[in-house]
């Protein structure tokens, strides 16, 4: 009591009370106001964080000294009959019934002026489009459950042809796909996918007839706008697809232009049989392109086999040759099928379909795939893509394609707007964050890239390769500790073709701890995937450049000469030979062989130079300047990372990664390297606290 009744004499309380109201209101009033001056995010939470710290202060110092009329004293030295602590208490009172107050007045500004005023921006940014739908899977009534590629295909053309109509909103197949038939929690899906309408659908196939049945429900009030059943023969199948879709519309009230209503009406093929082999194709692709299947070399070819039969069991059916040349082309560029004659033969199948059906938008996009994935000619394929998207309004893959186009001409800023209008119509498709994540890494806007990141992850928690992307991300952005965590969460007996391993060993050399790295390749394969590039880096020169780090000279050249003989018997396979050269640049580099190195190192570079593809074609820069620095070549691998520094090529190379990695070792003294790291400092200073 005595404690507390000197606490009170000393002004103690009435200062803790004065200095967590003050305090609070100050938080309040800056939490409004710093935002509408542009204030960064990190400037509240500072002010808080103060704010915490001086408490303590404050109440020391209430303790210990007096306000006297000659000024501070300390409350030892102030006799108690020259006190004035009573007329300072009153004084605090009348203070803290003013804060109070202001803090009252604030509450009231709060809720009635600034809430009044947030309201009708928050209805609008959740207004659903009325006219917004998505077509969930439909459901196989058929006792035949080899029959589910029909009632996909069903499916997917109703969707496809809805998807034609610029008056609607249709949310992709990629994030329907991921729902039940006929699901109870209508009302949350629409939520999820952002529209106000759901189709509804089943299919029994028998004999050679079908019956379908749909219905559209309005998902916020579970009302059926519209429902109907058919039963048909197999062969009219298209006249239910364009039925349903014109009645869709209808309930919808959606105009549909001339164009739309023939794109709508359109009938492929008149071959039952031709388009059963095309849905059989399908089917197949779908599961390639979702990661479901699980043999894509067989499902792939098997795919492409019964797209070949529908044309050949149909020769005008202009739309199974889009899509066979489109799977050509995928094969091609995942490295299914890297042959020489794919390449040729997705060209073929998309100018057969052009020739068939000029207008055809599956043709273009087609065609925009074979000038992407095949020769990397990236305004060619945009010309084709934008013909596409003109008929394909609600097309959210063409959206993004364009976006990765851009990316890859090294405007990656350009091309997050695309990808983010693909994601409005594709919202449960964890790629296309990730993509977005990965156009900002490439911009080293890491802070961005990691929430992106966090958005897709949300989408799909065991999405991998999303995984070793945000690692490799923060890895850049210097935030090593970060990188760490996320690799440590992955699971150890989870390494596709290497790549969560040569992560590992990346950031175990960059921060100068080869016996680390070496342990992270223990149980690799023999080549590694490095993920940004989808190439395969080989085991051998892995191991020999950290054997280097640690100084175990012998050893490291053993597996410097054993990389050397894995790598020269690629040099004769075209689709492998940039990556060949890159790496033998590096070898050559490890064995002492200057001329050699830069030979190999240039070569790539000029099999794909940065002009032609920003992405890959940096991948090849950046281990030139590696070998350069290393061999004394250090003005030139100066310019080149002045070149990668002043892109959108923040996978490759980082102002962060350049201060520590010991790569950089022999160039750490030079004026032009000191030079260009202030240079672009400023541009990487937004990585996550």
């Amino acid at each position: 009591m005595n404690i507390f009744t000197e606490l009170k004499r000393r002004n103690v309380i009435r200062m803790a009370g004065l200095y967590l109201v003050g305090a609070w209101l100050l938080v309040q009033v800056a939490g409004t106001i710093l935002p509408m001056f542009g204030a960064p995010d990190w400037l509240p939470r500072t002010i808080v964080l103060l704010l915490a710290i001086g408490f303590i202060p404050a109440l020391i110092f209430s303790w210990v000294f007096e306000l006297t009329p000659q000024g501070l004293k300390r409350d030892e030295d102030v006799p108690p009959e020259q006190s004035i602590a009573p007329q300072t208490a009153r004084r605090m009172d009348r203070m803290i019934i003013v804060v109070l107050l202001l803090a009252l007045g604030y509450l009231a500004f709060d809720k009635f002026v600034l809430g009044r005023q947030s309201e009708p921006t928050a209805s609008v940014s959740h207004t659903i489009n009325k006219k917004s739908i998505a077509v969930l899977p439909f459901e196989n009534l058929s006792r035949d459950p080899d029959n589910a590629y029909f009632v996909d295909g069903i499916q997917d053309e109703i969707l496809t042809r809805l998807a034609k109509i610029s008056a609607l909103k249709v949310i992709s197949r990629t994030s329907t796909m991921r729902y039940a038939s006929r699901p109870d929690n209508l009302r949350e899906i629409a939520r999820q996918l952002g529209v106000a309408n759901i189709l509804e659908g089943s299919v029994q196939r028998a004999s050679g007839t079908m019956r379908v049945n749909v219905q559209l429900i309005e998902a916020e009030s579970d009302s059926h706008l519209w429902a109907e059943s058919y039963d048909r023969d197999i062969k009219n199948i298209f006249s239910v697809e364009s039925e349903v879709a014109q009645s869709v519309a209808d309930a919808l009230k959606a105009t549909l232009l001339p164009a739309e209503s023939a794109r709508v009406a359109d009938v492929p093929t008149k071959n039952p049989a031709a388009y059963d082999l095309f849905l059989k194709g399908q089917y197949l692709f779908n599961q390639l392109q979702t990661s479901a299947s699980k043999d894509p070399v067989a499902d792939g070819k098997a795919a492409t086999d019964f797209y070949r039969r529908a044309v050949t069991a149909d020769p005008n059916f202009a739309l199974a040759y889009a899509r066979l040349s489109y799977l050509e082309s995928y094969l091609h560029w995942y490295g299914v099928d890297n042959s020489t004659a794919v390449i040729e033969d997705a060209r073929a199948a998309a100018e057969q379909a052009l020739a068939l059906q000029p207008d055809l938008p599956e043709a273009h996009l087609a065609m925009g795939y074979v000038h992407y994935w095949c020769h990397r000619d990236y305004a060619a394929a945009l010309r084709e893509f934008s013909i596409a998207r003109a008929s394909l309004p609600n097309n959210a893959e063409v959206m993004a394609a364009i976006g990765y186009v851009h990316r890859r001409q090294g405007d990656a800023a350009r091309g997050v707007p695309e990808i983010q209008q693909a994601m409005a119509l594709d919202p449960r498709n964890s790629l296309l964050p990730r993509e977005i994540a990965n156009s900002y890494t490439a911009l080293r806007r890491y802070a961005e890239a990691d929430a992106a990141y966090a958005r897709s992850l949300a989408i799909f928690p065991g999405d991998i390769e999303a995984q070793e992307q945000r690692a490799a991300s923060m890895m850049y952005s210097g935030d090593i500790a970060a990188a760490a965590r996320i690799l440590a969460a992955i699971p150890a007996d989870t390494d596709p073709q290497g790549s969560v391993s040569l992560l590992r060993y990346k950031l175990a050399m960059t921060t100068r701890q080869p016996d680390a790295a070496l342990a992270a390749l223990a149980h690799s394969p023999d080549w590694l995937m490095t993920r940004w590039e989808h190439s395969l880096a080989p085991l051998s020169l892995l191991r020999a450049q950290a054997l280097a780090l640690k100084g175990e000279t012998g050893p490291a050249r053993d597996a410097f000469l054993k990389a050397e003989q894995e790598l020269q018997t690629l040099l004769d396979k075209p689709h492998e030979l940039a990556d060949a050269q890159s790496y033998l640049g590096l070898v050559y580099a490890g064995l002492g062989q200057k001329e050699a190195a830069l030979k190999a190192g240039r070569a790539a570079v000029d099999l794909l130079p940065m002009s032609h593809d920003v992405i890959v074609g940096a991948f090849y820069l950046e281990r030139l300047a590696r070998v350069e620095a290393e061999v004394g070549e250090t003005q030139s691998a100066i310019d080149h990372l002045e070149q990668l520094l002043s892109s959108s090529g923040g996978e490759t190379v980082s102002v962060a990664t350049l201060r520590i990695d010991p790569v950089w070792d022999p160039m750490r003294d030079d004026p032009r390297f000191k030079a260009l790291l202030a240079k672009h400092a400023v541009g990487e200073k937004n990585a996550p606290p």
